[in-house]
């Protein structure tokens, strides 16, 4: 995430979850049935306050104190990262999600190079994000730009290739305004 919007995160944390909906738990499970192993060690990138980390036990990576504050709060395994450099042993994850975050973080190929990397053989990385294309993805990234969000909103066919160029083999699992993409890791 650039400055202003981890900033912005720390700023408004303590409301976040009263304006944010409940993760989609359904979405999630759909994608770590993808997986070519058994999922017990998820971690969210770009976690938050760990609304959707929550509903499936994973730990929470984000760059925002004040978000993590929130995770905590919860009861949340919750540690200080960027998704450029996890803090994470290479192949030691069998799945990772980021919802609704993608489009916050800086640099995503590279963010998508360390999450192949920390991600075991057989792995998932389930991706619940925006599509630009939709008439409500491009009057989200217009809303974004408004309050000064450094957003990259991508519709569903460049995601999917984001994630092969990384190394995964994507999968498609829901299409439209809020997608779900994943990458399994041969």
């Amino acid at each position: 995430m650039n400055r202003w919007d981890v900033t912005a995160f720390d700023t408004f944390a303590p409301l976040y979850d009263l304006f944010m909906p409940s993760a989609d738990a359904l979405s999630l499970k759909k994608g770590f049935a993808c997986a070519d192993r058994d999922v017990e060690r998820i971690v969210e990138v770009g976690g938050g306050s760990g609304r959707a980390a929550r509903e499936v036990g994973a730990a929470v990576l984000d760059p925002a104190r004040g978000m993590l504050e929130r995770a905590r709060a919860k009861g949340l395994e919750a540690v200080q990262a960027s998704a450029t450099d996890l803090p994470l042993a290479t192949e030691s994850v069998d799945a990772v999600i980021i919802v609704d975050a993608l489009h916050h973080f800086p640099d995503h190929d590279r963010c998508l190079e360390e999450i192949a990397r920390v991600l075991a053989p057989g792995g998932v990385l389930v991706i619940r994000e925006f599509d630009r294309s939709t008439r409500r993805g491009r009057l989200l990234d217009v809303a974004e730009r408004a309050v000064a969000f450094d957003s990259t909103f991508y519709t569903a066919a460049e995601l999917e290739a984001r994630i092969e160029a990384a190394g995964l083999d994507p999968r498609p699992i829901e299409y439209g305004f809020e997608m779900t993409i994943v990458g399994v890791k041969e």
